[in-house]
């Protein structure tokens, strides 16, 4: 069945993709399984009504990212990028209560909109976000990490502005232990990866080429990009870690 675009934001969808979502949903993401549930769905439709981009996670890629952070046991979170905070609520509900997260984000409505959703989590004491601009915000935790007045951090969840994304990734290598995970959103683009020529006329294509390109090219991280589809859209991720 053919793909259909829908709304200004072009997500591409499927009604196999939703299918497979509903039947997965209801047996493994039902709401008794998640005390986190209200506020995960708060966060959602709060970011929507205060007229953020429709850009969050999905539900399912954000219990992955939950999933994720369990498996590794990471205990200090860093994500590029808050949005309105609902993966920054996902992340912290799956590193427990003794972890924290820390996460950028360059926009003042957006951070004041992710506060509230995490207040109303009460997961304001876990959940740090820092304004500003991920190349201006990122050096300065690396010189917390190198003077040693901050930990270094074991999972990354990059899901910013594309074109700096390797950028983001290499100012994160420079602050992570051995083996920790990265993950980069929002690489495959429907597919336009692969265009070198749709790449000549938008940066965001540019930019997940030029991530996963040099990426390939460098020693110190090991990665793999896994195509995803859902309700949602047709995208993927670059999931890296550190040597």
């Amino acid at each position: 069945m053919a793909p259909k675009f829908v709304d200004k934001v072009s997500f591409e969808q499927d009604p196999r993709w939703s299918a497979v979502d509903a039947f997965t949903s209801a047996h493994l993401m039902a709401p008794s399984r998640n005390k986190y549930n209200d506020a995960l769905e708060f966060a959602y439709a709060n970011a929507l009504a205060k007229g953020l981009p429709d850009i969050a996670s999905f539900p399912a890629q954000g219990k992955l990212l939950s999933i994720q952070v369990q498996v590794a046991r990471a205990k200090n979170i860093l994500e590029v990028g808050t949005l309105g905070g609902y993966s920054a609520i996902w992340m912290a509900s799956g590193a427990g209560e003794d972890a924290r997260v820390t996460t950028v984000e360059v926009d003042p409505k957006h951070k004041q909109v992710a506060e509230e959703s995490i207040a109303n989590a009460g997961l304001s004491g876990q959940i740090d976000i820092l304004l500003g601009s991920g190349l201006d915000v990122l050096p300065e935790l690396i010189k917390e990490v190198t003077a040693g007045k901050r930990e270094p951090f074991d999972f990354v969840f990059i899901d910013a502005d594309k074109e700096n994304n390797l950028a983001y990734l290499e100012l994160a290598l420079q602050m992570v232990k051995p083996k920790t995970c990265i993950y980069v959103d929002n690489v495959v683009r429907r597919g336009t990866l692969a265009d070198e020529a749709a790449a000549q006329h938008d940066t965001r294509i540019a930019g997940s080429r030029k991530l996963v390109e040099a990426v390939g090219q460098n020693d110190k991280v090991d990665a793999v990009v896994i195509q995803t589809v859902s309700e949602k859209n047709y995208d993927g991720f670059m999931l890296a870690v550190a040597k």
